[in-house]
């Protein structure tokens, strides 16, 4: 394992404290593989997360947002009678749980299920107050460019 040392991030950043913990706490321990997943970037704020969850039905699923913790769990209802048997059986129907780590700001929108696929849409949506912006120094605002045609 592979142990990565944040001392000199701290002398030049502040307010980067829970980034390295978030990353100590990522490299601590092995991700499941299961089921397999793609997180997609839509545009500068849309996400979207899929998920292969072949052989569940959509009761069967929840998924929970609770403060920056998206879980998505599953758990297979009673088992339905066969009419013959399983000579091989490579779609895993097995109960799981995956967490994800949401940044803040970022909401969960929707969750729906198509052709076995779990898609949770997400969207990050920053507050006026959190958005960047100009600080007029001595009450004079930045000076405006006037754009003027270049004498021939």
């Amino acid at each position: 394992m592979t142990m990565f040392d944040l001392t000199p991030l701290y002398r030049s950043t502040v307010g980067f404290d829970r980034l390295a913990r978030t990353l100590n706490e990522a490299s601590a321990f092995d991700a499941p593989t299961y089921p397999p997943y793609n997180i997609e970037k839509l545009s500068d704020d849309e996400y979207r997360i899929t998920m292969a969850v072949a052989g569940f039905a959509p009761e069967d699923i929840t998924v929970e947002v609770k403060g920056n913790a998206l879980t998505v769990s599953a758990r297979k209802t009673e088992k339905q009678e066969q009419a013959g048997e399983f000579l091989h059986q490579g779609i895993a129907s097995r109960a799981f749980e995956r967490r994800f780590q949401l940044a803040d700001h970022v909401q969960v929108l929707s969750a729906g299920m198509e052709n076995g696929l779990l898609h949770v849409a997400l969207k990050r949506e920053v507050p006026e107050a959190l958005k960047p912006r100009t600080i007029p120094v001595n009450g004079v605002e930045s000076p405006k460019v006037i754009e003027a045609k270049k004498a021939a």
